[in-house]
């Protein structure tokens, strides 16, 4: 992929529904320009795929996208097989990805298995929403710590990823006895604010995180990825007037060494990059 495919990758997200910008095409191609694809058939783009790794303990594939005209001839595979075939090359010892119903057989086929299941919530942001105690804006000093807890949480740290999402994000954090108990972001999207991710070591950080972010889109549209283990942010969605959009499967290809803890992913950072 190259700066030039952005618009054509965008016009099939549009197609598609889905909720990323032009920008976020850019910041996914600019942190992983080597592994990004595109699949080009009668001089059309026909489908796109990208990657984002975190070392070489983890790798993400995302953004997987063929065109209408162009589906049922084997494209999609195609962006896999080589998406994967990057991935082993550069020593990646695990690669995961967020799978819809419709897309599970495919990846099964490809040697993906099951890990767990999340949804999407998608609901309005509370007019009357205010924001709690023991929350502060994101500072710089916080990144060291954030990393040490999305470590235990994810799984591996993403701390590189975030320093390109933070440039487009409102990011707080959540403080416990002075130490950084939790951290969160929230975007804008082409259909909707985007709540994530947001990691919390315990429920109350994380329903504080999520009442700050929301009381700042008050009003809005915003979507939610939760994991099903984290029982207590899909419960604090539910009272908050949210509802369960859809279903999706987090699976996973090679050594699942560092599963992370998933009960303290209160939201994901995104479908295409987890």
């Amino acid at each position: 992929m190259e700066e030039g495919d952005l618009p054509g990758a965008d016009a099939l997200r549009h197609l598609a529904g889905w909720n990323q910008t032009l920008a976020d095409w850019r910041r996914l191609l600019r942190y992983a320009p080597e592994g990004c694809f595109v699949a080009e058939k009668a001089g059309r783009i026909a489908g796109v795929a990208t990657t984002t790794r975190h070392g070489t303990d983890l790798a993400w594939i995302g953004m997987v996208l063929v065109h209408p005209d162009f589906r049922r001839q084997g494209i999609g595979r195609a962006l896999l097989r080589f998406s994967l075939a990057h991935l082993d090359a550069v020593g990646c010892r695990c690669v995961k990805l967020d799978a819809t119903p419709a897309g599970k057989p495919l990846y099964e086929s490809l040697g993906f298995r099951e890990e767990w299941p999340l949804a999407r919530w998608e609901g309005a942001a509370p007019e009357d929403l205010v924001a709690e105690g023991g929350v502060r804006p994101w500072a710089a000093r916080d990144r060291e710590a954030a990393a040490r807890l999305d470590d235990a949480a994810f799984g591996v740290s993403r701390a590189p990823w975030f320093d390109r999402l933070l440039e487009a994000s409102v990011a707080v954090v959540a403080e416990a006895r002075g130490q950084l108990a939790g951290f969160g972001m929230r975007r804008s999207g082409a259909r909707a604010a985007y709540l994530g991710p947001v990691i919390a070591e315990s429920a109350e950080a994380g329903r504080a995180m999520v009442a700050a972010l929301l009381a700042g889109a008050k009003g809005q549209t915003v979507y939610w990825d939760i994991p099903e283990a984290a029982g207590e942010a899909s419960a604090l969605a539910a009272r908050l007037g949210f509802r369960r959009q859809r279903p999706l499967l987090r699976m996973f290809r090679g050594e699942n060494a560092r599963p992370g803890i998933p009960s303290r992913q209160f939201a994901i950072a995104d479908p295409a990059t987890g």
